[in-house]
């Protein structure tokens, strides 16, 4: 998804100064590893330090594709696949998650700013909520992303939303749900961050939670064409980035905190709210259930679509844009030089289509194969394709179905089971065996 871009502000936060916090402490109080292996050909080895950002080390080559993990691999070339229709009306359907609270429910974001509740096979007819008051809405602005935090329920009954505001910029809030489980009330709306968007393009949209209950956020490179202020490799800039921030552990009054191990805190210049860049429009991304690996669909500018992994524990990993689309150069000025940069696991050109849909490492049941595949797709042309997600180095994407459908997000639900949304028809749609 793409389109077009004034100068932004810095990276606003509501209500009072950001706190940097001593140790990465989620919900639980744990704190997070930091070792980074290798995820490709020129991989970046980072790790936080209390002097300053992670800083590169000598890339090594990867001569053939390495597992990451000792878990059964996919069988891709097994797998048979079908798209159930479930549940439809649901206009321009941009997103689809699930609560995690053992109530079976999945949510649905309409571009709008309405949040539909799908029980059931059946969407309710009254919204969970609607937003559609503060939303600018229409080609890459709206309601992008919806997140439930870890142990959401009556004693964490908050749910946060990542919307394009009235005056084009980006907002990140929470909502509070209180008394019926199917309402947030709109009211309630918490204002986390806000970030200007200089054009109307590259917005990003999706947030969500990582294994230590850390906020993440994905940010595009602000729009136009070519980021053309180079705002992606900017340390400085939150555009182009996604960031990590601590909504769940921060002090009474203040809206988040900063992780004390993100890789840029403590570096003068640099936003401490950065945890990767590079990115041209991480438009969908997730993490993996089984090993908290971060996977991100980026959108591409003139040929290619890319699909990068950071593994749990990966900081400061710098993933290229706009020196490279995909693994090709795109600014020969910079040099195109691979050192220190996170090149994609699997990518595709504009020939098969022109909007990669980030999606999710498949844990379900129904489809033994695909268990261990990170499923992803084209917006443009509806294909749906899978990756082996347990290995290192570049993969050729398996094409698993020509859908025909304009699909805008993968989900999963409480099983590990996935689902589609059609943002043409406004179909939900389940992933089932042929």
């Amino acid at each position: 998804m793409r389109s077009v871009s004034p100068v932004p502000r810095p990276l606003l936060v509501a209500g009072a100064a950001l706190v940097i916090v001593a140790g990465a402490c989620g919900a639980d109080g744990g704190s997070p590893s930091v070792a980074v292996p290798s995820t490709d050909a020129t991989p970046a080895r980072a790790s936080a330090t209390s002097s300053g950002p992670a800083s590169p080390s000598p890339a090594s080559e990867v001569d053939s594709l390495e597992p990451a993990t000792d878990r059964p691999r996919p069988d891709l070339a097994e797998v048979r696949i079908s798209l159930t229709p479930v549940a439809d009306g649901l206009d321009d359907a941009l997103f689809v998650t699930a609560a995690n609270d053992s109530s079976g429910r999945l949510f649905v974001a309409q571009q709008g700013g309405i949040i539909r509740v799908v029980r059931d096979g059946t969407a309710l007819r009254e919204p969970f909520v609607d937003l559609s008051d503060r939303i600018a809405a229409g080609g890459e602005r709206g309601l992008l992303g919806l997140a439930f935090p870890p142990g959401f329920g009556p004693q964490r009954p908050e749910v946060y939303v990542h919307y394009t505001d009235l005056d084009g910029d980006t907002t990140v809030a929470a909502l509070t749900v209180a008394g019926d489980a199917d309402r947030a009330d709109p009211s309630s709306e918490r204002i986390i961050l806000t970030a200007d968007q200089p054009y109307a393009n590259h917005n990003g949209g999706w947030i969500g939670f990582d294994p230590d209950g850390m906020l993440l956020v994905a940010l595009g490179d602000g729009g136009s064409g070519g980021d053309p202020q180079n705002r992606a490799s900017d340390p400085g800039e939150p555009l182009g980035k996604m960031l990590r921030i601590d909504v769940l552990g921060a002090p009474e009054g203040v809206p988040y905190s900063v992780p004390a191990d993100n890789p840029f805190v403590g570096q003068a210049g640099a936003r401490p709210e950065i945890l990767h860049y590079g990115l041209r429009n991480p438009f969908r991304s997730s993490i993996d259930v089984e090993t908290g690996d971060l996977w991100i669909g980026d959108v591409g500018q003139n040929e290619w679509e890319e699909v990068d992994v950071a593994r749990a524990g990966a900081v400061g990993l710098d993933f290229g844009w706009r020196r490279w689309e995909g693994s090709h150069c795109f600014d020969e000025e910079a040099g195109c030089h691979a050192d220190g940069v996170t090149m994609p696991v699997s990518e595709y050109s504009h020939a098969e289509g022109c909007s990669v849909i980030g999606g999710v490492v498949y844990r379900g049941d129904a489809i033994p194969a695909l268990r261990g595949g990170y499923l992803f797709a084209d917006y443009c042309s509806g294909r749906l394709w899978a990756i082996d997600a347990g290995l290192d180095g570049p993969q050729e994407p398996t094409l698993l179905s020509e859908t025909g459908r304009q699909l805008s997000s993968i989900g999963m639900d409480e099983t590990g089971e996935v689902w589609l949304t059609d943002l043409g028809d406004g179909a939900l749609l389940r992933l089932d065996p042929a």
